[in-house]
């Protein structure tokens, strides 16, 4: 406690309002983040035993009612970390609870997330996609695919070296294993996938899409909440006039990754990764990329054209008919008006 002196009176005041978890020897030492809807805050931390940094994030209980979605998700994150061993995931070190709600203690990464306003230029952002995708692969390469389901600039930390790393497994889901209703539509809006908003199962492209957005947020420098002015009426995304300066092959492979439907972006993290290494980011197209280009155009004018035809051919036709119906119809009024000519000439 401290003293607080005004106009000539003293009063105690608490020096911190963070909780106090000094009997699990850990000490907070501020705030990194608050989910006020979801009940969830990182603190940073030092663990005095082992003194070193480490972050702590809670699971709130609701002060109204039993949160059961809180300590689910908190046992579901827990059950995830416990089985991860990647570089660019944050260890798993402990847990614990109590009365006001559940913690997981893991080791601290000292990089900002991508949730702050950073600015990158488009070689970076690829080193970062890369980075990320890397993580990807090692998570669906596990005995049983893990899918993240939440991926989104403020759950990607980047640091000086643009080494990304991922964080907030509490949505994350083992692929394949059946979900509640109540966990459908549970990640952020703007960057979940179409299959997860209308509830289809998820896939290892479901991932890739929640990614692509959020390296459109950082191509065109828009705010998470939003991303939306970005997508027309029929859920695709319109950036390329902000970004022009992006090659044709990293515009394409972005817009391969924000697929409206899943069958049409890349089948998974490492098809991802190998299609985007060798791209050039910046720069006008290379020769294969113009051929394709020009290839996809004629093609789409050769099939206007062969419409065209159709349709010319075709009113030629009822042209053709309606003409043959009028010589038809004059042929028989002129033997008509001969048969009554040769009827009532004088014998």
């Amino acid at each position: 406690m401290g003293l607080d002196v005004r106009n000539g009176y003293k009063r105690e005041i608490p020096l911190s309002t963070h909780p106090d978890f000094s009997e699990l020897s850990y000490q907070v030492i501020r705030e990194l983040g608050r989910n006020q809807e979801a009940g969830r805050t990182t603190y940073l931390a030092h663990a005095l035993k082992s003194n070193q940094p480490v972050v702590i994030k809670e699971f709130r209980f609701s002060s109204v009612s039993p949160d059961w979605s809180a300590f689910k998700a908190y046992k579901g994150e827990v059950e995830i970390l416990q089985q991860l061993n990647h570089s660019r995931i944050p260890r798993y070190i402990d847990s614990f609870e109590t009365q006001a709600g559940c913690y997981i203690v893991q080791e601290y990464k000292n990089a900002p997330s991508l949730g702050l306003r950073r600015s990158f230029t488009p070689e970076q952002i690829k080193q970062i996609a890369i980075s990320v995708l890397e993580i990807l692969v090692y998570l669906q390469k596990q005995v049983a695919p893990i899918i993240h389901r939440d991926i989104k600039p403020a759950n990607l930390l980047v640091d000086e070296q643009l080494n990304a790393y991922l964080v907030d497994f509490d949505l994350a889901r083992i692929l394949g294993t059946k979900m509640a209703l109540s966990f459908f539509a549970a990640g952020s809006p703007g960057f979940m996938p179409p299959e997860e908003q209308f509830g289809y199962p998820l896939t290892e492209a479901s991932d890739l899409y929640s990614l692509g957005v959020t390296l459109i947020c950082l191509l065109t420098h828009t705010r998470s909440v939003d991303i939306g002015k970005l997508v027309d009426d029929k859920y695709r995304f319109n950036f390329q006039n902000l970004v022009p300066q992006i090659s044709y092959g990293f515009r394409s492979w972005l817009m391969k990754m924000v697929a409206h439907k899943c069958k049409h972006r890349y089948a998974n993290a490492d098809v991802a990764l190998q299609a985007l290494k060798p791209i050039q980011v910046i720069g006008t197209a290379t020769g294969i990329e113009t051929l394709a280009a020009t290839i996809k155009h004629r093609k789409r004018a050769a099939m206007l054209g062969l419409a065209t035809i159709g349709t010319l051919a075709a009113t030629g036709a009822n042209l053709m008919i309606a003409q043959s119906g009028g010589i038809n119809k004059l042929l028989e009024a002129r033997e008509g008006l001969g048969a009554h000519l040769i009827s009532n000439s004088p014998r």
